[in-house]
């Protein structure tokens, strides 16, 4: 069975950045979609990236659009997530996520497993 642990977390001030790292044991992500997703305290979980398996399509969340950037590493078998810009509002547990075999299909609905994540907080 597909384990998928984060890393990268952590403090960060308004304005920083951070890139997590998603790694998978069980399974080889780099033929699958994958996202990330996050949650707050009190607060549902949300959608903030996909990328397809070959890394050709991304898509990203209003929130997130322009300051946060969605990748892979096929060959390493590893997912990124550059967050730039960092706000107060991104602090939540951040988790990443595997979807279908060969997909293209990256919306909030497609992925089907979340690791345990990692957490992120930014000071303002």
């Amino acid at each position: 069975q597909v384990q998928l642990v984060e890393s990268g977390g952590g403090l960060v001030q308004a304005g920083g950045s951070l890139r997590l790292s998603c790694a998978a044991s069980g399974r080889t992500l780099s033929t699958y979609s994958n996202g990330w997703f996050r949650q707050a305290p009190g607060k549902e979980r949300e959608f903030i990236a996909g990328i397809s398996w070959s890394g050709g399509l991304t898509n990203y969340a209003d929130s997130v659009k322009g300051r946060f950037t969605i990748s892979r590493d096929n060959a390493e078998n590893l997912v990124f997530l550059q967050m730039n810009g960092l706000k107060p509002e991104d602090t939540a547990v951040y988790h990443c996520a595997v979807g279908r075999r060969y997909s293209t299909a990256i919306g909030p609905s497609d992925f089907s497993y979340w690791g345990q994540g990692t957490q992120v907080t930014v000071s303002s």
